[in-house]
């Protein structure tokens, strides 16, 4: 008999509670929600988790909050426990399915610290969601933090807008690369920070 793993778990960090605590349901403001995702990203690479990456669902006329994640790739040794899987899993969990569209559903957008890694832009397209808030594109992330998001077209966006998920850009823009330079700053310092898919194509 071939003795394989099962299972395996992805869960939020503890310290998340403490995040949450002093915050209302309902962030009805872009802006707050996406500052919810900063500070989100902000603690979760100080605390060794995985990358600097946040990410809330929330419902898109009230801004009730559905889900949140955080990347828990380290924590986890799951390299697909990014920030926005995890954030629409918990989400499909809370509201009972799979399609976060699903009839009778309120619309729900994912909000994210920048725009999505190739991995993730296929989970964000498939999930249900009809909006996605992105911090941020381009090649600062990958030049700042050293990650390699893969090799995404220049026509995201309208891949999505296509499938009609509407997509809001430039939201929180400088703050989301404070993060990012404030996480290539300790990786520079060699203080126990681990890039865990710079390859950048390489073995």
């Amino acid at each position: 008999m071939i003795d394989i793993a099962k299972e395996y778990r992805v869960a939020l960090p503890a310290w998340i509670d403490d995040e949450l605590a002093d915050l209302p349901a309902v962030l009805p403001d872009a802006a707050d929600r996406m500052r919810l995702v900063h500070r989100l990203a902000d603690r979760n690479w100080r605390e060794g988790n995985g990358g600097p990456f946040a990410a809330v669902v929330a419902e898109r006329a009230t801004g009730r909050i559905v889900s949140v994640g955080v990347n828990v790739v380290l924590a986890t040794g799951v390299s697909s426990a990014h920030a926005e899987v995890v954030a629409l899993g918990l989400a499909q969990i809370a509201t009972g399915g799979w399609d976060l569209g699903a009839e009778g559903l309120p619309a729900h957008e994912l909000v994210v610290n920048w725009r999505p890694c190739v991995q993730c832009y296929g989970a964000a397209m498939w999930s249900g969601v009809r909006g996605l808030v992105v911090a941020g594109e381009g090649p600062e992330l990958e030049e700042i933090t050293t990650f390699d998001e893969g090799p995404l077209g220049a026509d995201w966006a309208e891949q999505f807008e296509a499938r009609g998920i509407e997509v809001v850009h430039d939201v929180l823009r400088e703050e989301a690369l404070a993060v990012f330079r404030d996480y290539r700053e300790a990786v520079d310092k060699a203080a126990g920070v681990v890039v865990y898919n710079a390859r950048g194509g390489a073995s």
